[in-house]
C-alpha cells in the first residue's frame, strides 16, 4: 500500500474539481480525500495499490488537465483512510 499527497496548482478551485476527482475515484480501489486549500490550490491524498493510485492520479491528470498548471507529488505515510470523500 502507498499513499500520495498532490497538490495542483493552476484553475483548479471553481472548476468541478473536487466533486471529478471523487467520480473519479470511485472507479480506483482507493481511498483518502480531496479538497480547496486558502491559497487557491487543490490538495487529493490518495492510498491504495501502486497500480491503482498511479492510475487515478493519472486519470485526474488527463481529465483535468486543462485547468492544471503544476502537480506536487510527495510520498506520505499511509494514513486511515476508510473511503474518499470531499474535505471542506
Amino acid at each position: 500500500m502507498i499513499c500520495k499527497r498532490v497538490q495542483y496548482s493552476g484553475r483548479v478551485q471553481g472548476v468541478g474539481f473536487r466533486y471529478t476527482t471523487q467520480s473519479i475515484a470511485s472507479a480506483y480501489a482507493v481511498t483518502g480525500f480531496v479538497r480547496n486549500l486558502p491559497n487557491g490550490d487543490v490538495e487529493l491524498v490518495a492510498q491504495g495499490s501502486a497500480e491503482d493510485v498511479e492510475a487515478f492520479l493519472a486519470a485526474v491528470a488527463r481529465k483535468m488537465a486543462g485547468y492544471i498548471t503544476d502537480a506536487r507529488i510527495t510520498d506520505e505515510t499511509p494514513g486511515d483512510y476508510k473511503d474518499f470523500r470531499i474535505r471542506y
